[in-house]
């Protein structure tokens, strides 16, 4: 017999999420949810150190008139749901009283549903509607890179005031470069021969590149392709678009869905081919692995994506455990930091980015696992950046202190946030940033 009790040691049961019903958008509904919930965690409290939404409620229910929750206003939820990254850690590594527990306590998927509401309601904001959309973003910044790397760098203060004022993107944060060639036109002209040598040679997979690597990060993506390649992996570069994330953080659930639909269904080809997906960042592999499978649980392409879909460095440990890596890997000098990224940590697959890494001569990496702070676009606007940098702050102190010439992270943008963090810290060592890949490409002398 199954335990349900507090404390069982069984995976989480997450269960799909109902918003095509009128309930899930019904204010007062959400409103006694979250008291509930709030109540239950009022008197757990062991998310007290995870991100700042917990502390917030804490101290909100504390200062109220009587301490508990019938003196909390309702509009006073509203800071504690803006200060949610949509991590999933209290969900995957601290509640006790998840489902199956009869409590059936799924704190980020509620506060989801308190965005989607507001979004229903056309309370988003304006400049988050537009971060939002990836690939018109990318688009229309490629054959412009220069330009808009120029007016977006941290150094440019008149422009950085100007959209500071303008745009509400928070002038101190470091935002993403853009590239003139896409990774996947990159993929397009240069051809990659599978090592006929390797022990895995024979397998055939497909790159899911994502919207950040094929515009701000094709490296990562070139990088990742030369280490299948030497290790005897025939690849194809498949990106039928962005997989909705930034939709999600602000509760266009109907967005996400759209987004969905049309990347599983592009995929499902290969998936019948029995060609395993790859995804190059953590919160695209998140979404195809858990998030759409909620969103779309009826829809078939969806949920044989969700079994085909792998993370790389995932995918690069199975290859090590099954046939062996291909010789030549080289130590790699100046050691590695590597965070542990909140939205790979949830996908319930161990820390494959250290166990990938490990494969390389002399590998001793540092583990930071700490939330970096960043999630999305929450590290970049003027309402969440300075939070961001304030949750961020152990992880940045804790990774100076290691010293090491590289800090890596599934998550590029934590990795970016936080080398930014350590670089504004008095007398803190600021590490390169990367991707885990990429310093497997270096151990191959790839990069």
């Amino acid at each position: 017999m199954k335990s349900t009790g507090e404390g069982s040691l069984e995976a989480p049961t997450r269960h799909p999420l109902d918003w095509k019903s009128n309930d899930f958008y019904d204010a007062e509904k959400i409103d006694a949810e979250m008291r509930r919930v709030s109540d239950i965690c009022h008197g757990c409290r062991r998310c007290f150190n995870l991100c700042d939404s917990f502390p917030q409620l804490f101290d909100l229910i504390d200062d109220s008139e009587s301490g508990e929750l019938d003196t909390v206003d309702s509009k006073d939820f509203k800071p504690i749901v803006d200060a949610c990254t949509l991590c999933d850690m209290c969900y995957m590594t601290k509640c006790p009283y998840v489902p199956p527990h009869e409590f059936n306590l799924d704190f980020p998927h509620l506060m989801l549903r308190y965005r989607a509401a507001d979004a229903k309601a056309g309370k988003t904001h304006f400049v988050t509607d537009q971060l939002a959309q990836m690939d018109r973003n990318g688009s229309l910044a490629a054959p412009v890179a220069p330009l808009v790397n120029w007016g977006s760098a941290k150094s440019n203060k008149p422009m950085r005031n100007l959209i500071d004022n303008v745009a509400g993107i928070d002038k101190h944060a470091e935002l993403p470069k853009f590239h003139a060639r896409t990774f996947v036109s990159s993929a397009k002209r240069d051809e990659v021969t599978p090592n006929p040598h390797a022990p895995a040679f024979g397998r055939e997979a497909v790159i899911f590149p994502t919207c950040f690597v094929n515009y701000n990060g094709p490296d990562v993506g070139t990088a990742a392709r030369a280490v299948l390649a030497r290790n005897g992996v025939n690849t194809e570069v498949v990106y039928p678009g962005c997989c909705g994330m930034p939709y999600l953080e602000s509760g266009k659930i109907d967005k996400v869905a759209k987004a969905a639909e049309k990347v599983a269904a592009a995929f499902r080809p290969y998936v019948d081919a029995g060609k395993p997906i790859i995804a190059l960042t953590a919160s695209c592999g998140l979404m195809m692995k858990s998030e759409w499978p909620l969103i779309l649980p009826d829809n078939e392409d969806v949920q044989a994506l969700a079994a085909a879909a792998v993370d790389i460095d995932e995918y690069i440990v199975d290859i090590a455990k099954d046939e062996g890596l291909a010789d030549g890997l080289n130590p790699v000098p100046g050691g590695v930091t590597v965070h542990l990224a909140c939205h790979a940590r949830a996908q319930n697959m161990g820390a494959k980015a250290v166990e990938m890494l490990r494969n390389i001569p002399e590998m001793k990496p540092t583990i930071l696992e700490r939330c970096s702070g960043h999630g999305g676009t929450f590290g970049v606007v003027k309402p969440t950046h300075d939070l961001a940098m304030k949750v961020g702050k152990k992880a940045m102190a804790q990774a100076a202190k290691a010293e090491n010439e590289y800090l890596v992270s599934d998550c590029p943008l934590a990795a970016k946030h936080l080398v930014q963090g350590m670089g504004e810290m008095e007398s803190a060592h600021r590490p390169q940033n990367m991707h885990p890949i990429q310093i497997m490409a270096m151990a191959y002398g790839l990069a």
